[in-house]
């Protein structure tokens, strides 16, 4: 497996949904409820019979639409298509029950419609405008940005607007966000060694981060806090904080994996904790503070102090807190292909690795404390 995606528009269950890679069998996507209090995880298995899942995104709007991006076999060739879906009913909201046999048969998703690709090549992956009522989505085919409109209750895309990568040799696009800030009118994309900026209205490019990367960029994500920081991994081993307003040179660079940087992911509340997953089979939890919007801590109120406090507590707050790398998880044997924080809970995290394991972690307390008070 390497799909992994919290339900975005589950903010009272914690949940994600995994897409399973398997070449003999139906492939799965497993909806995973974590009962927190309990600690227990439930599972609802649904059928994806179109391929192998290689990316996987939910609605931001409605709890029961999602979009993969899967593998399709033909005789001479093998495609990767996307498809827009709804979950049956039942499963929609996350339940702490546990499925009692008779209901646990397995069950299929609906097909709302496809992202038609046959013109623009193999998908990459699925965005949806992150503020938007599900309407609006874009699609990475290889060189090609796509902006669909979804019309009747998603039964139907249309294609409203794209652009394409102009260049030499071939130019694909390895994956790409939309950014929460700017009125989300703003996508960034991977391709090869390249981070670019796009303006979703004109469908031009705004910024461009020539080799980002000394090797391929894998993965991107916005601070949902900071409008213009940009995070980015890759094939480099290394993770680069940017500054899109000046991208000669990354804010911050992170060195901490041995072997591919396959994802990386900004806490949706905390933005100076960064999750990263690794083909080195680790996942780093690290707290960059120094890039953060909060960079010098707990600020004290003024009238909270006596007079030698005052001075103290002076040097205190200019002093800012230090980056550093919080845990390393090693519970995976296999390369960590996803690692999502949780829409429900800020401080719980899921990492999947390619042999199908699932783990699910917290942020440690006593770090959790220290930013809550």
């Amino acid at each position: 497996a390497r799909a992994l995606t919290p339900q975005t528009a589950e903010t009272d269950a914690i949940r994600f949904l995994v897409g399973t890679q398997s070449l003999r069998y139906d492939n799965q996507i497993h909806i995973i409820d974590f009962d927190d209090e309990n600690n227990i995880i439930n599972k609802n298995v649904l059928l994806h019979q179109v391929g192998e899942i290689w990316h996987i995104s939910t609605s931001p709007a409605d709890k029961g639409v999602l979009a993969t991006c899967y593998n399709k076999t033909s005789d001479t060739k093998v495609m990767t298509c996307a498809a827009v879906w709804r979950m049956p009913k039942e499963l929609e909201s996350g339940s702490h029950e546990s499925p009692d046999d008779s209901s646990s048969n397995t069950q299929t998703l609906e097909l709302l419609c496809h992202l038609d690709n046959t013109a623009h090549g193999n998908m990459a992956c699925v965005m949806w405008e992150p503020m938007g009522d599900g309407r609006k989505i874009i699609s990475l085919a290889d060189n090609n940005i796509l902006l669909w409109d979804l019309q009747e209750s998603s039964a139907k895309a249309v294609l409203s607007s794209s652009a394409a990568l102009e260049g030499k040799g071939q130019l694909k696009f390895t994956s790409g966000r939309w950014s929460p800030h700017h009125n989300c009118t703003q996508i960034a994309t991977a391709n090869d060694t390249t981070v670019r900026g796009w303006d979703t209205r004109s469908m031009r490019q705004i910024y461009c981060i020539e080799n980002a990367h000394g090797q391929l960029v894998r993965d991107l994500d916005f601070n949902p806090n900071k409008q213009y920081y940009l995070a980015s991994c890759g094939d480099d081993c290394k993770v680069k904080f940017w500054d899109t307003r000046n991208v000669t040179e990354p804010v911050k660079t992170l060195e901490e994996h041995s072997h591919w940087v396959w994802n990386v992911r900004y806490n949706h509340s905390h933005d100076q904790l960064i999750l990263t997953g690794s083909s080195d089979s680790r996942v780093i939890l690290s707290n960059m503070v120094s890039i953060s919007s909060e960079p010098f801590g707990h600020m004290v109120d003024d009238d909270e102090l006596s007079d030698q406090e005052d001075q103290h507590q002076e040097e205190k707050i200019k002093e800012p807190l230090q980056d550093s790398v919080i845990a390393t998880y090693e519970e995976h044997e296999d390369s960590v292909y996803a690692v999502e924080w949780s829409s429900a809970d800020p401080w719980l995290f899921a990492s999947l690795s390619y042999d199908g394991r699932l783990v699910i972690n917290r942020v440690p307390r006593a770090l959790k404390y220290h930013i809550l008070l």
